[in-house]
């Protein structure tokens, strides 16, 4: 009775928010991709926000969260509405763009991620491409010009098609990319406009990808270019996504951690070769989709070494490194099972205004041992099994054994505060 009831629920939710799309007279836009997606997502909301009511979906990116979206979180005063659209295996988009119905579809790249699922890059291909053959008529798809898989979806179904990259073809061709932490990634945009400059808050060049995109997108509607540009200017990485972390008096930490693909490995290491510090280390966890494999995380390895002063790693994986004897007798190299160890040798090791790099897929939440300088972190579970991050579970600086009453107490204390509402009490 418990499974046949679940499921009715579910059906009724998903007829709730198909009946809400179908009502809905805002203009909907959905994002998918390999990786750059949720930046996208986030980077064009925060410039619609400044032009007209929006919301934006971003990181929650499952059916669940779709269906929760359309049948009771968008506000009835909305003009955009901005979808990021996650795949998990094959067959997972169809449904949520066929429940969408964009009328913008903007597709970021596309690369070999859940490799178990779709084993090649044409059927990662063919299952992003969902979004875009679920366009209304006369719907709009932005494609990276320089991925020939992405612009191979710009016949399907004959909608209208704009491009953004490095490509002379581009609608919106970009040019003068740079990024040298401490500097900011700055770079041009040239359109039908004109040419865009744009200064941002990204630290690493590869962010050009989301911006582009975002940009493309919000120009297409109609958002004047110096209001674009003022926006770009004033947004901030997301959590885990490439963002920085500052200490008083000790390290800098430039926190990626959201996800850690085998593509993106030495996007992440080209940050620090490019970073104009004194001092670096660079933290290596978990690679997505090659936990068994010594030869990447190795590879890795090697690359790393001849960046970073000192190589940390960490996890159940950190033995595959193949790190040489006198890299560990002479602490050019370490390892570490848990975060909360590497944690402990960075605070004993630390030099003011190094610049450490922690790199991992979500599962070990690195992003703690930057927390601990700021936060008494008390959560050390090894692996929580939340594919949050710490930032937004909240939970850190409460031991991972207290998390389920303190859930439930602070569940009751809100329904609590609801009620007394209802009687007119403060």
């Amino acid at each position: 009775m418990r499974k046949i009831r679940k499921d009715l629920g579910q059906r009724l939710k998903i007829y709730k928010a198909k009946r809400a799309r179908s009502k809905s007279k805002a203009t909907f836009i959905g994002i998918t991709g390999s990786s750059g997606k949720s930046t996208a997502a986030g980077l064009l909301g925060h410039i619609l926000a400044d032009h007209a009511p929006v919301h934006t979906q971003v990181l929650a990116n499952a059916i669940t969260t779709l269906v929760d979206t359309l049948s009771r979180r968008i506000p009835g005063k909305t003009d955009y509405v901005v979808v990021e659209i996650g795949a998990y295996g094959v067959g997972t988009i169809k449904p949520m763009a066929d429940m969408l119905r964009p009328h913008m579809a903007i597709i970021t790249m596309v690369r070999l991620e859940h490799f178990a699922s779709f084993k090649t890059l044409e059927s990662v291909a063919l299952e992003k491409r969902a979004l875009v053959d679920a366009l209304l008529p006369g719907g709009l798809a932005v494609l990276n010009a320089d991925d020939p898989h992405v612009i191979g979806m710009a016949s399907a179904k004959g909608h209208r098609v704009v491009t953004f990259g490095f490509s002379e073809q581009a609608h919106y061709r970009v040019t003068d990319v740079y990024a040298a932490y401490p500097d900011r990634l700055k770079l041009s945009i040239h359109w039908r406009g004109g040419v865009l400059a744009l200064d941002t808050q990204f630290l690493a060049e590869h962010f050009w990808l989301p911006t582009a995109a975002a940009v493309a997108a919000a120009l297409e509607l109609g958002v004047p270019q110096e209001k674009v540009a003022a926006r770009v200017a004033a947004f901030q990485p997301l959590t885990n996504r490439c963002d920085l972390l500052v200490t008083d008096g000790g390290p800098q930490f430039i926190i990626d951690v959201a996800k850690a693909p085998w593509h993106s490995m030495n996007l992440a290491l080209d940050v620090m070769a490019k970073a104009t510090v004194n001092r670096k280390r660079i933290v290596i966890g978990q690679i997505s989709d090659y936990a068994g494999s010594t030869r990447k995380y190795a590879q890795i390895y090697k690359a790393a070494r001849e960046i970073a002063d000192n190589v940390i790693y960490a996890g159940d994986n950190a033995h595959k490194s193949r790190a040489g004897q006198a890299d560990r007798d002479t602490g050019r190299y370490h390892e570490f099972r848990t975060a909360k160890e590497v944690s402990n040798h960075i605070k004993q090791t630390a030099v003011a205004g190094e610049l450490i790099l922690l790199k991992s897929s979500c599962n070990l939440h690195l992003e703690r041992v930057a927390l601990a300088w700021t936060h008494d972190v008390k959560c050390w579970a090894h692996t929580c099994g939340k594919p949050d991050g710490c930032v937004t579970c909240g939970l850190f600086e409460v031991p991972f054994e207290e998390h389920r009453n303190h859930v439930r107490e602070r569940r009751h204390a809100r329904r609590w505060r609801h009620f007394r509402r209802l009687l007119g009490r403060s």
